[in-house]
């Protein structure tokens, strides 16, 4: 076995289609997304539940292999600040819509939020010797 191979449950070669951020905007609107999440830059229905903000700027780039798992396992990875708010549990309340939710829709979803996310880069400054 080499270094970077991690045996039969490597994501090694995995690779969804392209989607289309027209339709995953459409797939946003009809799994009810918004009643938790705003999307920055989108108007969309205000959030009832949770107000939660998807997009914007990050200190580093959201892949598409996050915003998979996102999808698919939203307690995977909380937030840090998220994880504060959640004192009872560490699970997301975001319910798991992989049995009403096709492929087509996860795929057209993380093309619709991807490139929402904006990077920024740290302002470093010469301090000098």
């Amino acid at each position: 076995m080499s270094g970077c191979d991690r045996g039969p449950k490597s994501p090694r070669g995995f690779r969804l289609p392209e989607g289309d951020a027209v339709k995953g905007q459409q797939a946003f609107i009809a799994l009810k997304c918004y009643t938790c999440h705003k999307v920055e830059g989108v108007e969309l229905p205000a959030p009832t539940a949770f107000s939660l903000t998807l997009g914007g700027e990050s200190g580093r780039v959201k892949t598409y292999g996050e915003l998979v798992t996102s999808v698919i396992n939203p307690s995977h990875v909380l937030s840090e600040k998220y994880q504060k708010e959640l004192t009872d549990t560490k699970e997301s309340p975001m319910p798991t819509f992989n049995h009403v939710m096709t492929v087509e829709q996860m795929i057209d979803l993380v093309a619709f939020l991807q490139p929402r996310y904006k990077l920024v880069l740290p302002d470093y400054q010469y301090l000098g010797p």
